[in-house]
């Protein structure tokens, strides 16, 4: 009988993604014919029952119908006990000849499938199949139970004062934390399933009376394109769907704040939120996105802008300090007050390297303190970045490898660099400032007003689906002009012009 179904699914020529054995593939295209136990032996070959251990068919027999059934389910990632006081019990004790299966079970959200290979995604999703004989069609009951930690605090995008909650790596969770914000009708979350083989869903997240048909029809037709085995997480999406993948800039936010997600929302922004990832990626995102942050609107008006004040102070510092002091030192002595020059010059005297030299010697041991109070256990992380910090710099100072003003321009930068909350900005400006430092040890102070200038051109030709990097400041368009300062709430009319939203009034 398999091999008269086999020859029947050959003769459609299948289109097939995977390279997997060609008869597990055409299997799967199988139509339920109502013959239970041939069924059940298709399931067993395609889980590789039972050396596969976390797969359970459950036999039973359905009173009042006379008929055998089997539940087909995942036992790890599903609700057993669920599944035994909702779908077991009242199956069994089931005494009506003429009920139908979604009026004996209690379970929310029952559906209907028919061919294996679409019964197969929703039980690898967590659901319980149930399949009778003689009934051409298998019962799908929502019964997933994947474990996962509960809702915490935020770990890199801390705020003193607003919401502490922060995403999981379960989607459905993340969901019900933006829902929990935006009670509205209109909050739309598509679904779409990406990668050949492991079969992940994504969900897109916007508002429809807000967002820009084109915008979200771009987003879908660009995630629909990739052809990947899998994508487990929104780091690697992120890096599959970025406009130009060898950019130092980032093009896509990544935040796992619900507060900061929903605000995006609410200003006709697109959300994508995925399994196995605790935070959410944002479209499109501009240079301002990454310089704000979620507390500046939190803290009154005064207070929020004193914040980016510092902020973009730390910027320039992180990115210009020890570029300008190499520039300086070598090439435009001429700069320096005397004083200073000569104070320069005798912490120097017995330092056998140029100053270029100095500065990236501490540089990099600067990166590889940071690298390594990340990486190792908490509890001593911190430990190692004070200590090493201390030690090998009064160490260096004493051995007359670097001077001491060098000490306190790397450690100035380093610090500042810390003000730039965004991950991928923050690398981003770090690996800058080294651009900055090798322009000025070879052309000083010209050569890195050169690289600021193309810098800026560089910005300006970026864009992130469709909308320039540098919008509302270059180029202009309506909105709240909300870039390095922001306004009072009350004068915040517009939404962002540049993502074309539906309404771009918000008041």
């Amino acid at each position: 009988m398999l091999k008269k179904l086999l020859k029947k699914v050959y003769s459609k020529k299948p289109n097939v993604p995977e390279k997997s054995s060609t008869e597990d593939i055409l299997r799967k295209e199988i139509q339920l014919d109502g013959n239970l136990e041939q069924t059940l032996g298709f399931f067993k070959e395609i889980y590789s029952y039972p050396d596969n251990q976390d797969f359970v068919i459950r036999n039973i027999h359905i009173n009042g119908m006379s008929k055998k059934a089997a539940l087909i389910y995942i036992w790890t990632i599903t609700d057993v006990t669920l599944i035994d006081q909702h779908i077991l019990t009242p199956l069994i004790r089931n005494n009506s000849t003429s009920s139908k299966i979604e009026d004996i079970v209690s379970i929310q959200s029952v559906d209907t499938k028919n061919v294996i290979k679409d019964i197969l995604p929703e039980i690898n999703k967590g659901s319980a199949a149930l399949i009778i004989e003689g009934d051409p069609q298998a019962y799908l009951f929502s019964v997933t139970n994947f474990e996962g930690r509960g809702v915490e605090k935020s770990e890199n995008e801390t705020v003193v004062k607003g919401p502490k909650e922060a995403f999981t790596e379960k989607s459905s969770t993340n969901i019900s934390l933006i829902r929990k914000k935006i009670k509205n009708e209109n909050l739309v979350v598509e679904s779409l399933t990406i990668t050949e083989r492991s079969k992940n869903d994504l969900f897109i997240i916007y508002e429809k009376d807000l967002a820009n048909e084109k915008l979200v029809e771009n987003v879908r037709e660009r995630v629909n394109s990739l052809q990947v085995d899998a994508i487990q997480n929104l780091s690697l999406l992120e890096q599959h769907i970025e406009e130009r993948k060898f950019s130092i800039f980032p093009t896509v936010l990544y935040t796992e704040r619900p507060d900061r997600a929903a605000s995006f929302i609410e200003d006709g922004y697109i959300v994508l939120i995925m399994d196995n990832s605790p935070a959410c990626l944002v479209l499109p995102a501009t240079f301002w996105s990454f310089y704000h942050s979620s507390e500046d609107h939190y803290l009154r008006f005064h207070y929020g802008n004193f914040t980016r004040l510092l902020r973009i102070i730390a910027l320039f510092i992180t990115l210009f300090t020890s570029a300008i002091y190499v520039g300086v030192v070598t090439y435009h002595a001429e700069m320096i007050p005397p004083d200073l020059l000569l104070a320069i010059a005798a912490t120097r005297e017995r330092v056998p390297f140029p100053a270029a030299i100095e500065v990236i010697i501490m540089e990099l041991a600067f990166e590889l303190i940071r690298e390594a109070g990340l990486r190792v256990p908490s509890p001593i992380g911190p430990t190692i970045g004070i200590v090493g910090a201390l030690i090998l710099g009064q160490a260096a100072v004493q051995a007359n490898i670097v001077s001491p003003i060098v000490v306190i321009v790397v450690a100035l930068g380093g610090l500042s660099s810390f003000a730039v909350g965004d991950i991928s900005m923050n690398f981003s400006i770090r690996l800058t400032r080294f651009l900055f430092l090798l322009v000025a040890s070879l052309f000083g102070i010209y050569g890195m007003a050169a690289l600021f200038t193309f810098g800026i051109f560089y910005l300006v030709s970026l864009k992130s689906f469709g909308v320039p990097y540098l919008a509302p400041l270059t180029p202009k368009y309506v909105s709240s002009g909300d870039t390095i300062f922001r306004r009072v709430l009350q004068y915040e009319m517009y939404r962002p012009g540049y993502v074309k939203p539906k309404d771009i009034k918000k008041k």
